[in-house]
């Protein structure tokens, strides 16, 4: 039988915890409770991050091993000291978002089975000014972790250099973050205009390191992610839980912690010890907020230069200035047709390829879309059984692993880039060995993949 309530008093209220004793993380045994008291004991850091802030609700009611869903509109059940506010997306559609106040807000949306906090870079009293710009720094398959913080160190200082004060912290993920507190009075295009011109400029300045190159097939290294800073994105938050093994947190870290940090230090065990010892390495984050100026006169100056936008998320309606929305390799041959085998047709009843909707000249095959990361890994690794040769001179960057945005959950597309294979072996596209619909069928929804952030 489920657990019975438990009552805690967080703030001067009272939070029901339902089934405190749930499991949330299998393999340390982390429980629903521990994950609230987690969210207690760091509540002046973590609030530093969402308060005031309309948020995402990411729920894991399964707990971290189980799949999770987005909710944009706040449960029509909730304590009457819960704030909401109502946010336009992109697409038109508003919502109303939980906005949480306090530590007895992280303890009610962590009841409800939220294991990272997932705000928008706004404050619910101005919608419409971002007050952070975000450096999501988010790595190619097989890059090295000390790689990523040798450009957590390029970002400092090139943030630094255009008036800016960079926070770093890990993302208790595979990546890393940077952000810097902004005055509220750029909207969502000029701010992510100025992400654009940081990421130019950190690809100038570590050009073997870093890219800003949107197209997955075309990236090296460690991408700096601009379109993190696009409306309606959102990114783990400081102090949040992340949904890993090892129940890992985004954790705020000094400069000095930043060369050979271990990502893995940082956990549910350890940082309420470490908070509790060293305090918020963030305290000064809102007081350093800076100017975009000089990084809006950069995004000038590369469009004077002939730079166009860069590329926008593809659910985004097509922008003033953006390059188009095709790998530029493509564009430079047209209208030549790509070598013969060079791109492979979609999978056996699919109306799209392993490019999309967008036909790319690289060599691209699609292996397998699925509900979870799990499903779709064992997929690929029955198809690498199948194609042993082949397999055996795939690079890390040639396997392309996107999360994709369902219709309240994220799914897993693997595709595989066959451009380290002479052509004459490369494996033919096949049917998936995993096929799962993420619409259902559902009337008016894309026939094509929107990819997410995995960061």
């Amino acid at each position: 039988m489920p657990d019975r309530k438990e009552i805690i008093e967080v703030s001067g209220r009272q939070v029901a915890i339902s089934n405190p004793g749930k499991i949330y993380f299998s393999q340390p045994g982390i429980t629903k409770l521990d994950v609230v008291r987690y969210y207690i004991a760091v509540a002046d850091g973590a609030l530093r991050g969402v308060a005031g802030r309309p948020m995402v609700l990411k729920r894991f009611v399964n707990g971290a091993d189980g799949e999770a869903f987005f909710q944009k509109r706040a449960p029509s059940t909730r304590p009457p000291w819960v704030q909401t506010v109502e946010l336009r997306f992109p697409s038109g559609r508003t919502a109303e978002e939980i906005v949480v106040t306090d530590a007895a807000g992280l303890a009610w949306v962590a009841n409800l089975g939220c294991i990272d906090l997932n705000p928008h870079p706004v404050m619910a009293a101005d919608l419409e000014h971002p007050d952070e710009l975000r450096v999501d720094l988010d790595p190619v398959p097989g890059v090295p972790y000390q790689q990523i913080l040798d450009v957590a160190m390029v970002a400092r200082d090139a943030m630094a250099d255009f008036g800016l004060t960079g926070w770093p912290k890990t993302s208790g993920s595979r990546g890393f973050h940077v952000y810097a507190r902004i005055e509220p009075r750029w909207s969502f295009t000029q701010v992510r205009a100025s992400a654009v011109a940081l990421a130019r400029e950190i690809e100038r300045r570590a050009p073997e390191l870093a890219t800003s190159r949107w197209w997955k097939e075309e990236r090296h290294g460690v991408f700096v992610d601009y379109n993190q800073n696009a409306k309606d994105r959102t990114v783990a938050s400081a102090y949040s839980l992340r949904p890993v093994p090892d129940a890992r947190v985004s954790t705020p870290l000094t400069w000095d912690e930043v060369p050979g940090c271990d990502p893995e230090a940082f956990t549910i065990a350890t940082v309420p010890l470490r908070f509790a010892a060293l305090g918020d390495p963030w305290a000064g984050l809102d007081h350093a907020a800076g100017s975009l100026d000089q990084l809006l006169e950069r995004a000038e100056h590369d469009r004077d230069a002939g730079l166009p936008d860069a590329p926008w998320p593809p659910h985004f309606a097509k922008q003033e200035g953006e390059a188009p929305r095709v790998q530029p390799s493509k564009r430079a041959r047209a209208p030549r047709p790509p070598a013969p085998g060079a791109v492979a047709p979609a999978a056996p009843g699919k109306s799209y390829g392993a490019t999309g909707r967008r036909r790319s000249s690289m060599p691209l095959i699609e292996i397998a879309r699925a509900a979870s990361q799990a499903d779709a890994l064992a997929g690929l690794d029955r198809w690498k059984a199948r194609h042993p040769a082949a397999a055996a001179l795939l690079q890390p960057a040639d396997v392309l692993v996107d999360s994709m945005r369902g219709r309240s959950s994220t799914w897993t597309r693997i595709r595989v880039n066959l451009r380290n294979i002479p052509q004459e072996q490369r494996p033919e596209q096949e049917a998936l060995d995993i096929d799962y619909d993420p619409w259902n069928g559902a009337p008016g929804t894309p026939k094509f993949p929107r990819e997410s952030s995995t960061s």
